[in-house]
């Protein structure tokens, strides 16, 4: 087995694509999920990825949670910060449990996972973290000032740590997906959804494994001069 990668949020969507890309690349994968035990063992039995509940905006869960992960697989050297929710609402119908509930799982949960592996990464000179953030923490979007906030500051977090990881082997680099094909997205009404492919240029959602590539890409031992950077993964859609 290869070296053990983190995905949170790693049974479904996006997760699950980076998932599976990285067992079929060799690395050792555990992949965390929040709650639905029935998803996560159909998960385990589709692609052999063992699964590990924990809830990644709870700091001593996430602590007890990579420490069982690590007893089972080996140190965790690559971690792909990918869990996710939103609580859309206009701001002046937010309630503060919606505001807290997106920047806790989205944005805090960066935090609590880096802090339980920073140290094992310093001390064998080798790390690689990649944090999911999103074309709207870059652009906005109407309606979720929670969720653009919390993935703008996952934008920031990354540069802020990739300087303080740079000189002991650990980089630190986030991806902005666009709009993909995704429950989350296919939950949006099919008239909205219809005016937001209307504004990709390639002229199409992106697909799951899209991500998964850029993924790939930035955990490769030789990346190893890429760091504090955000590739955009979105179709166009978004440029700066």
């Amino acid at each position: 087995m290869g070296r053990v990668a983190l995905v949170t949020g790693g049974t479904r969507g996006i997760g699950e694509a980076i998932s599976v890309a990285l067992k079929e690349a060799g690395y050792g994968v555990a992949a965390n999920y929040a709650g639905n035990d029935a998803a996560a063992q159909a998960f385990t039995e589709r692609t052999g990825i063992p699964t590990f509940k924990f809830d990644v905006s709870d700091y001593e869960a996430v602590r007890a949670g990579i420490a069982g992960i690590e007893s089972d697989l080996g140190p965790v050297e690559i971690l792909v910060n990918n869990a996710g929710i939103t609580r859309d609402g206009v701001m002046h119908r937010m309630d503060f449990a919606n505001w807290n509930a997106v920047l806790q799982t989205n944005l805090s949960s960066c935090f609590n996972c880096c802090r339980a592996v920073i140290e094992g990464m310093r001390e064998r000179g080798f790390g690689r973290i990649v944090n999911i953030g999103s074309v709207n923490g870059q652009a906005g979007q109407y309606g979720q000032v929670n969720y653009a906030a919390a993935k703008s500051g996952i934008h920031g977090f990354t540069k802020a740590l990739a300087k303080e990881g740079a000189a002991k082997g650990i980089t630190v680099n986030a991806i902005a997906p666009g709009y993909v094909d995704t429950d989350m997205v296919r939950a949006v009404p099919e008239d909205v959804l219809a005016k937001i492919i209307r504004t990709i240029p390639v002229g199409r959602l992106g697909h799951a494994e899209d991500i998964a590539r850029g993924v790939m890409f930035l955990v490769d031992d030789n990346a190893t001069f890429i760091t504090g950077s955000t590739i955009d993964i979105n179709g166009g859609m978004h440029m700066y």
